[in-house]
């Protein structure tokens, strides 16, 4: 089930769905570099391209764990 929180970015808020085990993963991503949820998601927001910003959490949530696990993340 999806999950919705709304998040301001650089002055404006906006609404992003994710799973919830996705939330939980952010949010230990987030603590485990010293960040916000909002400041992280600033962050990819900024290097994500015309991909989904809820695509583009999740595709970061992956790598982050294949690079702890020493997977490739292409």
């Amino acid at each position: 089930m999806l999950r919705k929180r709304s998040i301001s970015i650089r002055g404006h808020r906006t609404s992003i769905a994710l799973e919830a085990s996705f939330w939980d993963a952010f949010e230990e991503i987030a603590a485990a570099r010293g960040k916000s949820i909002a400041g992280l998601v600033a962050e990819i927001d900024e290097q994500r391209g015309e991909t989904n910003l809820s695509s583009a959490l999740r595709q970061h949530i992956l790598a982050y764990y294949r690079a702890r696990a020493g997977a490739s993340t292409d």
